[in-house]
Formats: C-alpha cells, structure tokens, sequence
C-alpha cells in the first residue's frame, strides 16, 4: 500500500505528522511490572508514588513490590492463579498489582463498593482464591469466604501506607477500627502479610510475555451484565507506550493525580501504569472530595489533571487563587462526552488560574484496555473523540454489518489493534460477538458506540448504540437493573433511564409496573430498593422510583424508554 493510499484510510495521520508521533510502535515482550523495573533503572531517585505527602522512590518501590510477591509465594500463589485486588488508590493496592504480576499471577480487579452478591460473582466467575481488601469493606469479604472458597484475606488499613509518625498519629485519631475475627487463619493483616515474606527464599520472579494474561477488569459487554474483560501484559503496556506517544507533557518527574481508580481500566492504565512506566509520579488519592480539591492542588502542584467531566465540574466549582494552577501542564477528559459549556469553562478557569493547558478529550473502553482515542492539542469541536492512538485501526459501520461507511456517515465504531482485550474471561459466545472478524482479515472490536469520522480526519461521538447511563464516569447498564426489580414477586415490568443531574451528569431512575393485585407503596418500594442493594454497587442505584399503570410502547411494541427521558427533561 503506498503512502497515498494509507492516508485515503487513515486521514488521521497527518495529525501525527504535525505532532511528531510515530506512525508505528514496536512494543516489547514483557510483563507489566518489567516496565515498572526499566522505568526504576533509569530514574531510581525519582518519586513514584506520593501518599498523603508520604513519598516512595523508584527504588524503594521496586523493593516494597519484590517484597510483596515474596509474601504471596510464602502463601501459596501460583503462576496463572487470580488475586482478588478489592482496593482503593493506596499504596498496597499499586503494589499488589505488580507484586501479583511478578509471580506470573492475574489481577481480578473489583470495586469495593460492589454490592455484595457482585462481588462473589466477581469472585467465583474469576476462580480467585485471594483477595486484597480494604478494611471498610473487609465484612462484605468475610461473608463470603466458605462460599467463594477463599484461601487467604489480606486485609488493609487507610494508615499502612504512611510514614511512621503519620501512620501513628492517623491511629490515635481514627480510634474506630474494623474488627477482624483473631482465630481465623484466613484472615490476615497486611504488615504480618509483608512479614512473612522473610519465610520465603526461592524465585519469586516468573518470565511473563506480552502475550499472557495480567488484569481482569468488568464491563457491561453488550448486554450489561457484568462481564470480566481479560487484558494482557501487552494490551496495558501498549497503553503507556501510546499515551507517551501521544502526549508530549508525559516526562520523567512529572506528577499526576491519581484520582480515577486503580479498579477502573482508565485509571490503571493511564492514571497509574503510564506514569510508573515513564519515570513519573502518582498522586494517590484514594477517596476524592471536592471539598478537599483545594488543598489536594496546593499541597501537590500536580502536572497532570486527568479525570471525568463530574471531577472537571468540581475543579471550575473550587476556590483557587491566581497561580494555584501554573504547575498543570496537560488535562485530559475521559469516561463521558465533555459538552462544549463545560469544556470552555474548564479552559478559561486554567488560563485564570496560571495554566496555559487545555483540556483534551480521550476516549476509550474497558474492551481497549482504557484510552484509544484522544484529540490532539489545541484541537476543539462538540462530539470530538479525535485521532487514534499509534497502531490502533478505526473505521465506521454501518449498524449490524461489516460494511464500512465514508466518511461523515454516522455508524457504529469499530476498534483493531493491541489495545483490543484478549477477550470475555470464559465467555466465548460473548467475546464472539464483540470481536469479529471482518473481510479485510483483520479482527475488529465492535464499541456498541455510535460515531463518524469528519472530513477534517478526526473521529467523531455521537451516542451509545447500547442503553447506558454514565454517572461521575462509571457505566450503569440499564438492562442489568431491569432484571432484578423484574425478579420481584410484586413487578410485572420496569424500565429504568438516565435522568440529568448536576453534577454526575446523569443518574437512574426506575419507572415499574405492578402486577394486577399488587399495590404501590412505600413497603413495595423499599423492598425493590433493598433487592437492588444487595446486587449492585451504590453508585448504581436509582434515585426515584416511579410507579405506573403502564409504560409506553413503540409501534413494534418495544418500552419507548426515549418518551420518557423526553418527559423528564421537560418537567
């Protein structure tokens, strides 16, 4: 194929002309924590981690990490067995990632406001027989250890990440502390878990390649059930390559704050994993308060903001002064459409505030081992998702085909290339109809997002072919909640939407019908809403529960849930 030809394709290659990135990437075949350990060679005095202005070099952490692998061979973790990471932005939990790496082992990566029944799906659906746990949920975990079969709970506290003297004060001032059960093996605190690491002598480093499987995240997959996405050590390390690539202000010694979550595929792969690969700094923030925003950017001057538009609404909504922010050099927006009002908003609040950066707007998936996609600087326009990252194929379809449409053609995205999953973790039905292989011969992840590419060569959003409610940035399948009040003796139907909220964007509402005998009420609706909480996460939850005769229907007899998310917004 001559140049000519492969720009025809992919326009979007003159953009990486303007902006210096390769066109092509050769990627290393290596586990993810080899890059952490290249990256630690090079710059071991640099700092990788900050924690409550607790700071750990390269060095130190590669150190923390071997000894933490130590420990996980000490009680019996194999190659290719699944630990359970249950954990919020903390030191531990970034450790056992790569720890659990080093022995060749797999993350399960879960949310630790999960309800209950999700985490033993969670669980059992991954086989794990480990679980990393922070303390506020450790009861949840407990519950569940005969059914799940659970070998060994390691628990930690908010405080084991701290230096000496915070970690004590931090104890003396928090006296309330989660009881943990003292005749049960099991259960193991995480400073006598890192002890025991002495016990063990023999190699605890095993030769992982790109090819193998290393994190195991959830998504709703195309029918909103969640569904363990399977990534390998080259998918998220293909992550960290191309977002270097691709963002220039991505140097040694640079800091970011690490809001989004390490259990969220953004947030490993570009909050957490980029960084530690390129000899920068995390900012760890285990629990974010925009209350505290003020003096999170004070004390740590970070270079980098990256987070969802909720974490941008609070950033415009905070009290800075002048030069608060002449240390941010990048901004990145992903997890949600940025509107064109709030993107200005943010833009001139940085330029008022000391920043000359603008944000940028990324765009990715779990099944893309997070970001594949991100406009290029200085580049703004409604619905821009921008170009993608180097190596990874875009093209546009037309709905429930393959055949590909030119360009302002709206139609379903479809991603190629090394950010693609290895797939649905024991589904192979699932994972079928999500990768597909098309007539080029290539293997093509269908988005279940609609989108276009423009004629200026930038890819373009438009809307979720799948029924999806975004909220503070986390994926809420509609679907998934209409099955369990439907399991409700007293529920004839339901169809829950996403209403518009002021600062999460949007939250669910349900709307139910009762079967003939049954009458609404407060006690009905409690019920639902205690089922709901014993299978969902509370972020998932509806905030109002409405109660009908009837929904309404289209010609061909679906719910028109459109008509009733056009009644809310004009209410």
């Amino acid at each position: 194929m001559n140049k000519k030809e492969n720009r025809e394709e992919k326009p979007w290659l003159n953009y990486y002309d303007e902006e210096g990135i390769p066109h092509k990437i050769d990627y290393p075949d290596c586990s993810m924590v080899d890059m952490v350990i290249q990256s630690a060679e090079k710059w071991p005095d640099n700092t990788a981690y900050v924690y409550y202005g607790h700071k750990v070099t390269y060095k130190n952490f590669v150190k923390k990490i071997e000894k933490t692998a130590r420990a996980l061979k000490n009680y019996g973790v194999k190659e290719g067995d699944r630990v359970t990471i249950c954990m919020p932005n903390t030191p531990e939990g970034i450790t056992m990632v790569y720890a659990v790496n080093m022995v060749g082992a797999i993350c399960n990566m879960v949310h630790p406001l999960s309800s209950e029944k999700e985490l033993e799906h969670y669980i059992k659906v991954a086989d794990s027989k480990y679980v990393l746990v922070i303390d506020a949920v450790f009861d949840k975990i407990y519950r569940l250890r005969d059914m799940a079969q659970l070998e060994r709970i390691i628990v930690v506290r908010p405080s084991d990440g701290l230096g000496f003297l915070k970690k004590k004060l931090y104890n003396t001032l928090h006296i309330k502390k989660v009881r943990l059960p003292s005749n049960d093996s099991r259960v193991v605190l995480w400073e006598d878990f890192i002890a025991n690491s002495y016990f063990y002598q023999g190699n605890y480093h095993e030769e992982r390649g790109g090819d193998d499987p290393a994190v195991i995240m959830y998504s709703g997959g195309t029918t909103g059930a969640p569904k363990p996405v399977l990534l390998s050590n080259l998918n998220i390390n293909a992550e960290s390559i191309c977002d270097a690539a691709m963002i220039r202000q991505i140097v040694p010694g640079a800091t970011v704050l690490s809001i989004l979550p390490l259990f969220h595929c953004f947030g490993l792969g570009v909050c957490i994993h980029t960084p530690l690969c390129k000899g920068m700094g995390c900012i760890l923030i285990p629990a974010f308060s925009h209350k505290q925003f003020a003096d999170i950017i004070r004390k740590n001057e970070p270079n980098f903001i990256v987070g969802v538009p909720t974490l941008f609404e609070a950033l415009i909504n905070t009290k800075l002064k002048p030069n608060d922010l002449k240390s941010v050099a990048a901004v990145i927006c992903g997890g949600d459409a940025l509107n064109q009002t709030l993107r200005d908003k943010v833009n001139d609040f940085l330029k008022n505030h000391g920043s000359d950066a603008k944000i940028r707007v990324g765009y990715g998936l779990t099944e893309g081992s997070g970001a594949v996609c991100l406009s290029p600087e200085n580049t703004f326009a409604d619905g821009i998702i921008g170009v993608p990252l180097p190596d990874m194929d875009f093209k546009i379809v037309k709905n429930d085909t393959f055949k590909e449409l030119p360009a302002g053609k709206e139609g379903e995205i479809c991603i190629s290339g090394p950010l693609v999953m290895m797939g649905y973790l024991g589904d192979d039905a699932e994972t079928a109809q999500t990768i597909r292989l098309h007539d080029d011969g290539k293997l093509w992840l269908h988005t279940g997002d609609i989108g276009y590419l423009g004629d200026d060569g930038l890819i373009y959003f438009a809307q979720r072919l799948k029924r999806i409610i975004v909220s503070s940035g986390y994926n809420i399948y509609p679907t998934h909640l209409e099955s369990i009040i439907n399991s409700h003796e007293a529920v004839l139907t339901s169809i829950v939407i996403g209403i518009d909220h002021h600062y999460k964007g949007q939250v669910p509402k349900a709307f139910i019908v009762l079967k003939p005998g049954y009458r609404s009420g407060k006690k009905v609706e409690r019920e639902i809403r205690e089922l709901l909480e014993r299978n969902v996460p509370i972020y998932a939850l509806p905030v109002a529960y409405e109660f009908r005769d009837k929904l309404p229907h289209t010609k061909i007899g679906k719910v028109a849930f459109k008509d009733l998310e056009r009644e809310e917004k004009d209410k």
